[in-house]
């Protein structure tokens, strides 16, 4: 079967890495098996949906990679879930409810309180016409529920209270119907619930695979029946494990640090982010892949674990530390010139500084190491004489990389200095740092000028 997927998110706020995991499984999915991908925008909630977060969904996905075969809005099908209803209604298993919410919460609490499963009796069900008519009188509008074939009052039908499915990461799964309250699909306003609307777009766009978190497994199972009440074919199911915080705490739209458009802004590539998305919680290493059909070869839905994912901060670091350190001068050509490198010099100065960074941005702290003023700092405890030897021995330009070598192999000659006496004091010197690239790879970038006269400053600080 080819799979057509979706991914389905409301327009209420910006995509954060926890809803993007069921956008990559979906769209992986489709393209590990030549499929097609959906994006459907759930925006039936007019007062919370905004075209803004469209758009911005949009160029979230097309910043990770995903490419989408075609977009539809729910906003634009409503005549489809009038449809859908109404033929509910008609057999019979749509029904009106007049309870207002305080009302069902009080009988929610007294069944509690009598030991008993706090799910809807059914009592709109029971009501005279007489009494119908006293509640629309009152000015009441109903709500509509989906009757569950859990249980019957007819005697000749037999009682099924439980609904299977195969799911496609979770393998055999089982919902007790009977457990469950009759859920509402319309609203008193008319409006509809997602429960509906899914299965009828579903249904309508020819969705074979619905893959989404784990938190809608009991949902799976009154959307089976819905999809069978409508005549529809039922996909396949698959449910994957959720991410969390380090801390174990449920992302939200309303934390706006791991959103995608605030990890774009920090300066995170988004293949960092898609492979700590995808594969944490999965079998294997987390590791940063280099683009979107190796993580598509790499993951297998039917090896994902139940247990929720933690995202940690950290681990992301690291994966775009290592998709930097052996990221091509091409990848980053755009991003260096904002750091006015020369041109001649650019491609030389990232091979030699991407090792230390863990963004490309980071690359903005060696362009003022290496082309900035004279560090501020002196090497503690050594003396003037030392540096303004080193700085007498310097070679003529031009440099590459082997006059690194070849000037310290004259110091230590000159001065009998050697390891860390010997290179410390000069990196100090010549960068103002004690860490850093290769000092063989910076010299030739800082050039002989800026070497003389950041010798010869460290040395007269030493002086002074």
């Amino acid at each position: 079967m080819i799979p057509t997927v979706r991914f389905a998110p409301s327009p209420t706020g910006f995509l954060h890495i926890g809803n993007l995991r069921p956008a990559l499984f979906n769209w992986l999915y489709a393209r590990r098996y030549g499929g097609r991908f959906l994006l459907r925008f759930d925006d039936t909630d007019i007062q919370r949906s905004k075209p803004e977060y469209a758009e911005a969904i949009l160029q979230d996905l097309r910043w990770i990679g995903i490419a989408t075969d075609w977009v539809e809005r729910q906003s634009d099908r409503l005549a489809q879930y009038d449809a859908a209803a109404d033929s509910l209604r008609a057999s019979g298993v749509l029904y009106p409810c007049w309870e207002t919410p305080e009302e069902l919460e009080r009988r929610r609490k007294r069944q509690m309180a009598r030991g008993l499963p706090p799910i809807y009796g059914r009592e709109a069900l029971r009501l005279t016409e007489a009494e119908r008519a006293a509640h629309e009188a009152e000015g009441r509008r109903p709500h509509w529920r989906f009757r569950l074939p859990n249980f019957t009052d007819d005697p000749a039908r037999p009682e099924r209270t439980e609904l299977h499915w195969d799911d496609l990461v979770r393998g055999r799964q089982t919902v007790d119907l009977g457990s469950l309250s009759d859920p509402v699909l319309v609203r008193e306003d008319g409006s509809y619930l997602y429960t509906l609307t899914s299965v009828v777009d579903d249904g309508a766009f020819g969705i074979t695979h619905v893959i989404r978190g784990d938190d809608h497994v009991t949902n799976t199972g009154v959307q089976i029946a819905i999809f069978e009440a409508l005549g529809l074919p039922v996909p396949v199911f698959g449910h994957h494990n959720l991410i969390t915080t380090i801390d174990g705490e449920g992302l939200s739209k309303r934390t706006g640090a791991l959103s995608l458009r605030a990890l774009r802004q920090d300066g995170y590539e988004p293949m960092a982010v898609a492979s700590l998305a995808t594969l944490v919680g999965l079998p294997g290493a987390i590791e940063a892949l280099p683009d979107l059909d190796a993580l598509a070869a790499r993951v297998d839905l039917t090896e994902g674990g139940s247990s929720a994912s933690k995202f940690d901060p950290a681990e992301l670091d690291r994966l775009n530390a290592d998709l930097v350190h052996a990221m091509p001068y091409a990848a980053a050509a755009e991003r260096l010139r904002a750091f006015c490198v020369p041109d001649a010099e650019a491609e030389a100065f990232w091979l030699a500084v991407r090792g230390n960074c863990t963004r490309v941005a980071d690359a903005a702290l060696w362009r003022d190491v290496v082309y900035g003023a004279v560090p501020p700092t002196a090497p503690a405890g050594e003396d003037a004489v030392f540096l303004g030897s080193a700085a007498a021995l310097l070679p003529p330009a031009p440099w590459d990389g082997a006059a690194w070598k070849a000037w310290t192999g004259k110091v230590k000659e000159l001065t009998g200095r050697k390891g860390r006496a010997l290179f410390m004091p000069l990196r100090l010197a010549l960068t103002g740092l004690d860490h850093g690239p290769e000092m063989s790879e910076l010299l030739p970038l800082i050039g002989r000028d800026r070497a003389v006269a950041r010798l010869t400053a460290a040395a007269a600080r030493q002086e002074g």
